[in-house]
């Protein structure tokens, strides 16, 4: 599949307009660069484009693809558009812009057609060749009976079937359903299900509404990880790396200084024991050694729940065995890293022995008792709250064990060791 370039893309970024950096590609070019820019210069080139430009281009589209494109202008351009193109493709266009775009008939496409059962492969296959005519797009066949969808036949069996008695039924194969008001990311799910599948979208009272491929869904996927990769870091998810300062500064900013007040409380626990840390300045060496590897077992644990929660195998009210699970993961892991740990110290810390040792390994396994625990309950807590635990679970997790995993560390220093 063409892909845009990094040039291309930059180019258009960086335009005073967006819309000229887009029109100087050839017309071959332009499908394919739109559709794998970010959503927000997609925006930025729709909204510069005059209407006679945008009315061009969205008429080389299919319908689908036209939806997505004009689902990003305003109202009053997005009506202009559609008054000048022909009636056809025109309410098509204006069927799938009824739908959110973010549900299984948000991606849909119209390229289908339905037989009855009773049918004969001479009938279906003039449907067929009417379909293909009228749009230039080969359709996938549904096969019903009544108001039942029976499944999908294959688009081989009309070449290959030269008994003019044989029964639809005999050929039909099962076809995954997703009902049309189903968020995209359930549409995901049924593919990564059905991978070699087409999948029909289904009214509320089950007729056929349109069909999703697997071309269709690609961009979805990508959305997906793109959006759990920023979800973990606290990044916008309409951020772009094409965006420009000021826009990368606005949707970071809040965070930062969200992060900025709990290293405050982390910084006023390690404030209480400035003088254990005077009289034994190695301490200072191992703390971020102790925070680091609670932070990153918080992580670990965080991410399993969230999993567990968007595939609804765990809540706040059957979540106890998860927690106690992490505990229990948290403290053999703290013990094998503790260990180590202790070891190292003890060999690059002689003057004060074993002990050294023993405060950090003994830390260590208490910060991942803690990094299981709070890991686990955390996200849990947001979901019942109807919060988002991907987009926020991640800096209470580390506030708790930077803050709990500095005072015990220091807390047993400043007890053993003087």
């Amino acid at each position: 599949m063409a892909t845009a370039s990094t040039d291309e893309q930059q180019e258009i970024a960086s335009a005073a307009s967006p819309a000229d950096a887009f029109s100087d590609l050839s017309t071959s070019r332009r499908r394919t660069v739109f559709f794998q820019l970010p959503e927000s210069l997609q925006t930025a080139v729709v909204d510069d484009m005059d209407r006679e430009d945008l009315r061009q281009f969205v008429r080389r589209l299919d319908p689908d693809e036209a939806t997505d494109v004009l689902g990003l202008a305003d109202e009053s351009t997005r009506e202009a558009i559609l008054e000048r193109l022909d009636q056809s493709r025109r309410e098509k266009i204006e069927y799938l812009l009824e739908f959110s775009p973010e549900s299984a008939a948000g991606v849909m496409d119209l390229d289908y057609v339905t037989v009855d059962a009773a049918a004969t492969f001479e009938e279906v296959a003039q449907r067929v060749r009417r379909h293909e005519e009228r749009t230039d797009r080969i359709p996938t066949v549904f096969v019903t009976e009544g108001d039942e969808l029976l499944g999908e036949l294959p688009g081989g069996t009309l070449a290959m079937t030269e008994t003019e008695s044989a029964s639809l039924t005999e050929y039909v194969i099962e076809v995954p359903t997703v009902r049309y008001d189903r968020p995209d990311s359930e549409v995901v799910d049924v593919f990564r299900s059905n991978p070699e599948s087409e999948v029909a979208v289904l009214d509320d009272d089950g007729s056929i509404l349109g069909v999703i491929y697997a071309d269709d869904i690609l961009h979805l996927i990508e959305e997906e990880a793109g959006e759990t990769l920023y979800e973990f870091t606290g990044v916008a998810e309409e951020e772009s790396a094409l965006d420009g300062p000021v826009a990368k500064i606005r949707s970071r900013y809040k965070w930062l200084i969200i992060n900025l007040g709990t290293a405050f409380m982390a910084a006023a626990v390690v404030g209480l024991f400035e003088s254990t840390i005077a009289a034994i300045a190695v301490l200072a060496a191992y703390m971020p050694v102790v925070a680091g590897m609670g932070g990153n077992a918080g992580t670990q644990a965080m991410a399993v729940t969230v999993r567990g929660i968007s595939l609804d195998q765990v809540s706040l009210s059957t979540g106890s065995r998860v927690i106690l699970n992490e505990i229990i993961a948290g403290a053999v892991n703290g013990l094998i890293t503790g260990v180590l740990v202790a070891v190292i110290a003890t060999v690059f810390a002689p003057e004060y022995g074993a002990l050294l040792g023993l405060v950090i390994g003994v830390a260590m396994v208490a910060n991942l008792i803690i990094a299981g625990f709070f890991g686990a309950l955390i996200p849990l807590v947001l979901d019942r709250l109807g919060q988002d635990p991907a987009t926020s679970a991640t800096i209470f997790i580390t506030t708790a064990t930077d803050v709990l995993g500095f005072f015990v560390f220091l807390g047993l220093a400043q007890a053993v060791l003087l």
